[in-house]
């Protein structure tokens, strides 16, 4: 049986970005084929977090038969989490590891990303709020339905015991590395690495 690698890019990217690229070569390498769905689901305008899972449950359905593997990036990684949780008795029961990078799990009602008060407000009022999106390289409108819809998943109470690796770049400007921390304390099957890197990663 073949292993299968998903890579669950982060908000608001696509399966063209930079590091999938980067990733899927060194798979290439190897002799692999790097699977990455786009999770702008059902598209960035209307996107939901509900949506995400629904799409990335499809993409380990459709693997070979053998172990499937998820590698997150940032917002990518609350995808995989919540997919195997959400989807364990059918393709969630199929993950026999996960790689977070950079994650971003933590989520709260009301709040989303770095906005503060006035841009939240804002983004309620109007329905939705401008996002640059990395791969159209320009602003495209998120409805607000997406931070009501985030505020329902919780990473920190999700039940999930696959042994999972977490990358956090100590110079994260993006997602604080302090909540790879909270979320690895007292969680046997969690490694937590932390290094002198960025949101990105690149250097590492």
């Amino acid at each position: 049986m073949t292993a299968s690698v998903i890579y669950l890019h982060g908000f608001p990217s696509s399966p063209a970005s930079g590091k999938v690229k980067i990733f899927a070569q060194e798979y290439a390498r190897r002799g692999l084929t790097l699977r990455v769905p786009d999770l702008n689901a059902p598209d960035f305008e209307r996107a939901t977090l509900t949506a995400m899972l629904q799409r990335a449950a499809e993409a380990i359905a459709e693997c070979p038969p053998g172990p499937v593997y998820l590698i997150g990036s940032s917002m990518g990684a609350a995808v995989a989490l919540h997919t195997v949780q959400r989807y364990a008795a059918t393709a969630g029961g199929r993950v026999h590891r996960m790689a977070f990078l950079a994650p971003a799990l933590r989520f709260e009602a009301g709040r989303f990303g770095d906005l503060d008060d006035e841009q939240m407000a804002r983004w309620k009022a109007d329905g939705v709020y401008p996002f640059f999106h990395h791969a159209y390289g320009e602003e495209r409108p998120l409805h607000y339905g997406f931070v009501e819809d985030v505020a329902r998943y919780d990473a920190f109470a999700a039940p999930v015991t696959l042994p999972i690796l977490i990358v956090h770049g100590l110079r994260d400007d993006v997602v604080d590395y302090r909540d790879s921390v909270r979320f690895a304390e007292g969680r046997p099957n969690v490694t937590l690495r932390l290094v002198d890197s960025d949101h990105q990663l690149y250097d590492k």
